[in-house]
């Protein structure tokens, strides 16, 4: 426990150091904080946004609200954690925004892209077998494809706090600070966010599992593997894990 208290507190003395010369001005502080931050909070608003080009303009918002107001962070949170906090506000607003006004146009772009390719790496691998055969791993990814449609599918709050937790694999505590929530309100939107993307799935799982060789969760199943951090798809006589 002392170990850990001194680990913790190095950390804190590196993390203030840092914030200092953030404060400071200090170039190589600000293009450390861009190389720390950079990749992480464009896959988390990605994630929210679900457009390569929203992502990265709402990504460059986020450091310029961030540079703008280092002088007011004063380390009631952790850095990481004061950061994915705007980002996730800024995130809120870009999806507002779009459903507000872009939603309405009709893109002339096609449906699919290779500038999307970069931002699908993004998201983890839906399943965890890595050593399928050429058929394998295209049925993994339309599994994939669907579990991330449906996961947008979400109502908030439960879609951000599985994002947080399942994709960017925060703790409870870090997203209860992120989020300003208690613990118990972090594991209860999991709950019901994990058994809302659960009923999503398992009819598409029933409908395609004979042709893909996948297995819907029984009731049994859900007993012990689905109430905790992962759904379970069976699929070529294994076990493979489909994170919401």
């Amino acid at each position: 426990m002392g170990d850990l208290a001194s680990a913790i507190g190095i950390r804190a003395q590196e993390e203030a150091a840092i914030v200092a010369e953030l404060k400071a001005g200090s170039e190589e502080a600000y293009a450390w904080l861009i190389g720390e931050f950079q990749q992480p909070v464009y896959g988390l608003v990605y994630r929210m946004v679900n457009d390569p080009a929203d992502a990265a303009d709402t990504t460059q918002d986020v450091f310029l609200k961030v540079f703008r107001g280092m002088r007011h962070f004063h380390g009631e949170s952790s850095l990481k954690t004061w950061i994915y906090r705007i980002a996730l506000h800024e995130a809120a607003n870009r999806r507002r925004w779009w459903f507000r006004h872009k939603a309405k146009e009709t893109s002339i772009e096609p449906a699919e892209s290779e500038s999307s390719g970069a931002a699908e790496n993004a998201m983890q691998t839906a399943l965890t077998d890595r050593a399928d055969s050429p058929f394998d791993s295209v049925a993994h990814r339309e599994v994939q494809k669907r579990v991330e449609e449906e996961l947008r599918k979400l109502t908030e709050p439960y879609r951000t706090t599985l994002i947080l937790r399942d994709l960017e694999e925060m703790s409870y505590e870090e997203i209860a600070e992120v989020l300003e929530i208690s613990l118990g309100t972090v594991k209860s939107r999991l709950t019901r966010g994990r058994d809302a993307l659960r009923h999503r799935l398992t009819p598409y799982v029933r409908e395609v599992g004979e042709e893909l060789g996948l297995i819907a969760p029984s009731s049994e199943d859900c007993k012990s593997d689905c109430k905790e951090d992962r759904l379970q798809v069976a699929g070529g006589g294994r076990r493979a894990e489909v994170m919401p």
